[in-house]
Order: C-alpha cells, then sequence, then structure tokens
C-alpha cells in the first residue's frame, strides 16, 4: 500500500502534529491560568479544582503548521483558515468571558458561509440508504451550512467527560484516512486535513484523557466539529465518503445524544441551550461507571460504528446498513432505558426531596 500523501508519508504528518500538539498544551496552560480561562467546578462539573480551558489553542497551533508543512494554498483552503480562526477567535473570548450564546452562534454562521460560498465546499447530491438526492445551488449552500452548524455544535454539546470530544474526534479522522487508503482516493484536501487533525488531536488527548490536566475548551470543541463537518463536506467532493452513511454512523454518539438533549429540553419546557446533567455520559456515570470506564465505552461505541462504515466500503453495502440498524436500535434502546430522555422515577425523587426536608425540619425543631 502507498503511503504517501501529497509527497509526504503518512506517518511524518500524523507524528509532527502529535509532537507538535503535546508540546503546546502545557503553554496553553500557563497561557490559560494567566488570562484567568480556569473551568471552575460547579454542581454541574465532574472535576473537583479548577482546570485550564485553552486545549483547543494546542489543536489548532498544530494544525496551522501542518498545514504549512504539507498542504496547498488554495482557495478552499484559504476559506478553512478564515472560517477556523473566526471559531476559535470568539471561543477563545468565551474561555475567558463568556460571550452570549446568540453572538457565538453568529459567528458559526459567518464562518460556516465563508466555507460554502467562498471556499464552493458543499454537497450538490447526497445518497442515503439507496436513495439519490440532487440539489439546486441555493439548497446545496443552505444544507450545508446547516450541517457544518449541526455538527460542530454537536461537538461542543457532548464535551463534558475528560477526552470525549478529542477522543471521538480522532475516531472520526482515523477512520476518514482508513477509508481514503481503501478506496485509493489519498490525493484530496479531505485526507491531508484528516492526517493533520488526528495527529494535533491526538497529541491533545495525551493531556486530556482522564483524569484530564486541561480541557479543549469551546474554542477547541467547536473547532473540531466545524473540521469535522468541512471534511466530510470535502470527501463528497472527491468520493471519498460515498454515502451520507458513512459520517453518519462515524459520528453517532455525538448526533443522538443533541437529539436527546433537545427533545428532552423540549419535554421539559426548556430552552434548548439549557446546560443539565442528564447527557449520555453523564447516564453512565449514573450508573456508577467511572469516568475512565465511561469514555472507554463510549470509544468503543464509536470504534465499533466506524467499523461498520469501514465494512460498508469494502464489503456488501446492505449487510453494513442492516448491521448498523440493528445497533442503532440496541443503543436507542439502551439509552431509553436511562434518564436521557425524561426521568423514568420522579416519584422517588420528589419523595427523597421530602424525607430530607423532613429531617431539615426535625433537626430545626431538636435545636
Amino acid at each position: 500500500m502507498n503511503w504517501i500523501v501529497n509527497g509526504h508519508n503518512v506517518f511524518e504528518i500524523v507524528l509532527v502534529t502529535f509532537l507538535v500538539s503535546t508540546f503546546l498544551v502545557p503553554i496553553t496552560k500557563k497561557i490559560a491560568h494567566h488570562v484567568g480561562a480556569m473551568d471552575i467546578p460547579n454542581e454541574r462539573k465532574i472535576h473537583k479544582v479548577p482546570i485550564p480551558r485553552l486545549g483547543g489553542l494546542a489543536i489548532y497551533g498544530a494544525f496551522l503548521l501542518g498545514y504549512i508543512l504539507y498542504g496547498d494554498v488554495t482557495t478552499q483552503m484559504l476559506s478553512i483558515l478564515i472560517g477556523s480562526f473566526l471559531i476559535i477567535l470568539v471561543g477563545f473570548i468565551d474561555d475567558i468571558k463568556p460571550v452570549r450564546a446568540m453572538y457565538k452562534f453568529l459567528v458559526q454562521i459567518v464562518a460556516a458561509l465563508i466555507v460554502v460560498i467562498y471556499g464552493q465546499i458543499y454537497f450538490t447530491e447526497i445518497t442515503f440508504l439507496g436513495l439519490h438526492l440532487e440539489f439546486s445551488q441555493l439548497t446545496s449552500y443552505i444544507l450545508s451550512t446547516f450541517f457544518i452548524l449541526a455538527i460542530s455544535n454537536a461537538i461542543n454539546l457532548i464535551d463534558g467527560l475528560d477526552g470525549l470530544s478529542s477522543g471521538i474526534s480522532s475516531i472520526y479522522f482515523l477512520t476518514i484516512a482508513i477509508i481514503a487508503f481503501i478506496l485509493n482516493k489519498v490525493g484530496g484536501l479531505d485526507i491531508i486535513l484528516s492526517l493533520i487533525m488526528l495527529g494535533a488531536t491526538l497529541g491533545f488527548l495525551v493531556h486530556n484523557f482522564p483524569p484530564a490536566k486541561t480541557f479543549v475548551g469551546d474554542s477547541g470543541s467547536v473547532f473540531l466539529g466545524f473540521m469535522i463537518s468541512i471534511i466530510a463536506l470535502l470527501g463528497f467532493k472527491v468520493a471519498t465518503l460515498t454515502s451520507l452513511v458513512i459520517p453518519i454512523t462515524v459520528l453517532s454518539i455525538p448526533i443522538i445524544d443533541t437529539l436527546m438533549a433537545i427533545l428532552r429540553r423540549l419535554l421539559k419546557g426548556e430552552n434548548i441551550g439549557t446546560p443539565d446533567k442528564e447527557h449520555f455520559h453523564h447516564q453512565l456515570l449514573k450508573m456508577k461507571f467511572t469516568p475512565k470506564v465511561s469514555i472507554l465505552i463510549i470509544y468503543s461505541i464509536n470504534i465499533i460504528f466506524s467499523v461498520i462504515s469501514i465494512l460498508y466500503v469494502i464489503g456488501d453495502s446492505r449487510e453494513a446498513i442492516i448491521l448498523y440498524g440493528i445497533l442503532l436500535i440496541l443503543l436507542l434502546f439502551v439509552i431509553l432505558k436511562t434518564d436521557i430522555l425524561y426521568n423514568h422515577h420522579p416519584k422517588d425523587n420528589t419523595n427523597k426531596k421530602s424525607k430530607k426536608t423532613k429531617n431539615k425540619r426535625n433537626t430545626i425543631g431538636m435545636k
């Protein structure tokens, strides 16, 4: 198998970006301490001490150096650089002093539009479960922009456990690279970016795996989702991603978790942006799994979905879709047995609260 991409060895690309990211993380930790970009523990957080949260800057720095060393100057790449800079900039500010969600979302829209319209990175057609859909240019622009926003925020929303967003992203980048080599389509921008991002994200994961010494922050998690969505769109351009099934399968956990979070908050009559402790990883913690075991369970599920994606490419796509459907049904069954969508024992919680109230009253009475 040819291990050369764009004139460079695959392992060199991953190793260099890995080392750069690993080296930059301690620097970003010092910057975080200096500017006050610390994640302070509260009732929603798992960690007990303040943790620096500018780790995304290390990933971004390794990404930039990787592009300088191994990328080419193209309009597409310039659009990605401009869009990603806006994402990192507003995320950096938000990690220091919270920015209103509306403003952050507006910047994400601008970044996505730059990539879609200026960079001309969008899908004009989609094949999904045997269906083939073609779109007009305006529809393509709208759908592609929505796709970038959806994936960017899905990765951001799921980033609530040490090593979660960076680990899932690493699995995605690796899967896309493997599929490219299987299809012998290793000359596209999507593959170069996948390899660069794989090394950069793995380098950060060294410091982020439980117990985490630093967090990726909003700047990093949105940036990871941004790059994942762009690589997916580029894959459609060069037919590396032969169907929408592939990005959906690899990103099943964050997609399902995001959908469940939206439904859960709508059922409660809350704003869909309201934070809570009912995400998939929180449910695993409620089952008394440790943070490290919880993250390994999620990694394992993601890897299984990735393997199905690879089987979809090299084998019978019908069998892969059936296997994916079975696994998805099992996952949804397990999820619905938890409190991820709604609380299964609201009366128990009420009783517990009333008992606590009675105990407090009794204590006060005794005093």
